[in-house]
């Protein structure tokens, strides 16, 4: 019996995790995106955002949707096996990891989020896949990650990698300066690696979705979406894979049916590449 307030498995088959205080961005989207690994502050988080957005989920779907293929398309026709993915939350619901090793069984991944409780679930989830990692830490301190010897042990940097940044840079204000993060990671990636970013917008959005933004700030974390030429300095110094930063079901659709009523999607995805 683990005591009141701690957080830590206490079993080997679904891990038992001792319910934290407060809702966390990571579980609040596992919540939308039809998992089972949150908690019932989670819960009304995100009930609570729905009731504002009732259409949130199919973004956050398309979001995922956009990860699946961008991880697709590295895996297969660009031939990357190492893939650091950012603020991952919990890593089900089309995962980095399947999806990666499903093209090529050698990839290796490296899981990063500050949310202990995330990691935590995500260790569970990973437990036998030994090209997988969740490693806690901190995307507002880029060296104190690439540092990690956890990851130092499990990717080789001076290797292309894929970095990946989804729907993770809109919980940084601009206080945080985002770009200047991207741009340290960047610069730590060899050439012929990749960056893959997605992230919320207002643009041509309704006023209830900017609404249930920033409710949904106010609830779990701080929420700054931003509009297309903002996202597009993130991609500097990189040259942008086609079609560009676009909404996120543009960006090479499995169906063109899947690109039906891109506009009404609060969210912009793009791919670059470190020359």
């Amino acid at each position: 019996m683990l005591p009141p307030g701690s957080v830590g498995l206490v079993t080997s088959d679904w891990q038992e995790i001792t319910e934290p205080e407060g809702p966390s961005v990571s579980r609040v989207y596992d919540y939308l995106l039809g998992g089972s690994h949150h908690f019932a502050a989670d819960r009304v988080a995100a009930m609570e955002f729905l009731a504002r957005w009732p259409d949130a989920t199919e973004t956050m779907r398309v979001n995922r949707a956009f990860l699946g293929r961008a991880v697709r398309y590295l895996a297969e026709r660009a031939g990357i096996r190492q893939f650091l993915d950012l603020g991952s939350g919990i890593p089900t619901a089309g995962n980095v990891h399947e999806i990666a090793q499903r093209a090529a069984p050698d990839a290796r991944i490296a899981y990063v989020d500050i949310d202990p409780v995330a990691v935590l679930h995500s260790r569970a989830i990973l437990a036998g896949n030994d090209n997988a990692i969740a490693i806690q830490a901190d995307l507002r301190k880029p060296g104190e990650i690439l540092r990690h010897p956890d990851l130092q042990a499990h990717l080789d940097l001076s290797r292309p990698t894929a970095l990946l940044l989804v729907a993770v840079l809109h919980f940084f204000p601009d206080a945080d300066e985002p770009a200047r993060l991207v741009a340290e990671l960047r610069d730590a990636l060899a050439s012929g690696s990749y960056v893959v970013i997605s992230h919320g917008t207002t643009d041509g959005q309704p006023r209830h979705v900017a609404e249930a933004m920033s409710h949904y700030a106010q609830t779990t974390a701080p929420f700054v979406p931003r509009g297309h030429a903002e996202i597009l300095r993130y991609f500097d110094d990189l040259d942008l894979i086609e079609p560009g930063l676009v909404r996120a079901p543009l960006w090479r659709p499995d169906d063109p049916r899947d690109a039906e009523n891109a506009a009404q999607v609060a969210v912009y995805g793009g791919v670059g590449q470190i020359q």
